[in-house]
């Protein structure tokens, strides 16, 4: 029986949460990210950053979502101001889902390739 601080068995069997399972509440997720919970508020508001919510509203955060803090953070202490790191992370979201594709598409057509190498 799990208590109130385990989780279930994450992907590799082990009771860690998925990297996408939103378990961390806004204070735990900001000492893990390593700054104040006013600024994960400030970078929710600016929309760089998007916690799920429980059913109650509370944010909880993913270790994608510390993952994408440490990111902002490393811009910020560039001083890169908010809506660059906004326009920033669009952007390498964008490549992100262009080479996952792309992948996809290499896979797809290698597949292909070995029907018809095979007929």
């Amino acid at each position: 029986m799990l208590d109130r601080h385990d989780h279930p068995p994450g992907p590799g069997g082990d009771h860690r949460p998925g990297p996408g399972q939103a378990v961390y509440g806004i204070s735990v997720a900001a000492e893990l990210a390593g700054m104040g919970a006013h600024s994960l508020r400030l970078y929710e508001q600016h929309g760089l950053v998007a916690p799920a919510r429980s059913s109650g509203g509370t944010r909880r955060y993913s270790d994608d979502d510390l993952a994408r803090l440490a990111r902002i953070a490393a811009l910020a202490g560039q001083g890169i101001n908010l809506a660059a790191i906004a326009r920033i992370l669009d952007l390498e979201d964008t490549n992100t889902a262009l080479r996952d594709s792309n992948a996809a598409l290499a896979a797809e057509r290698d597949q292909l390739r070995g029907r018809r190498d095979s007929s």
